[in-house]
């Protein structure tokens, strides 16, 4: 049975997430502040945490930080914040996924579907290759292949940004850790790099590049990798 571990100071919200969630088989413990949210993640050691960013006493950014700091467990941030900068602060801080209240449940149900996937040991759910319609990548062989068979010719850095896009597949990749992770730590404000080797990606591999399917941008964010047809 799957763990969720919900944090939100409303009594309202958070008793109708532990209801719903427990309707549908999920195992569910509720905290109310950043504090207790720590403790029972550290003692009951949650598949997945969905975490307002509104709490009193420790942030709940802080919360975030302080659970990646010794746990990848995925984390769906709900916030009625609806600013760009509060989301990518989540993110940047180590967040999953970010869900703006009020949302529906069947949407969050679906998040917290996607994150159990993710969530899973690579064992499980890392397939050395992932096929789409246009295109095959291979990630152990590190190519590129079309679906006629013929090779797709990637530079180094075209290869490692679709390699990380792929390895986190269906999950939004911000641009600073894309920049950090590929150019190093002083590129992280070098957006425009980002753009143009994008770009160059979905030229290669996408059908329509100016529509892509595979490669998805979310405007000011980052991007994300869909390998569904």
């Amino acid at each position: 049975m799957t763990r969720v571990l919900v944090v939100d100071d409303e009594p309202t919200m958070l008793r109708g997430l532990r209801v719903n969630l427990t309707a549908r088989g999920y195992e569910v413990d509720a905290a109310a502040d950043g504090e207790t949210a720590l403790d029972l993640a550290a003692t009951h050691r949650p598949d997945v945490v969905i975490l307002d960013l509104g709490l009193p006493g420790i942030d709940g950014l802080d919360v975030i930080r302080g659970l990646r700091g010794w746990t990848a467990v995925p984390i769906i941030v709900l916030s009625a914040r609806e600013q760009e900068p509060d989301k990518i602060a989540a993110l940047d801080a180590g967040a999953d996924d970010f869900v703006t209240k009020p949302f529906g449940m069947g949407e969050l149900l679906a998040r917290l579907r996607a994150a159990e996937r993710r969530s899973k040991p690579p064992s499980e759910v890392e397939l050395p290759v992932v096929r789409t319609a246009a295109f095959t990548v291979d990630l152990s062989a590190k190519k590129v292949l079309r679906s006629s068979g013929e090779p797709v010719h990637l530079t180094p850095t075209e290869w490692n940004l679709v390699e990380i896009l792929v390895r986190h597949a269906g999950k939004l990749v911000t641009q600073r850790s894309l920049l950090k992770d590929v150019w190093g730590p002083r590129y992280e404000d070098e957006t425009n790099y980002l753009r143009v080797y994008m770009a160059q990606i979905r030229r290669k591999l996408e059908s329509e590049p100016s529509h892509p399917r595979h490669f998805i941008t979310e405007p000011g964010m980052g991007y994300r990798f869909e390998p569904g047809d």
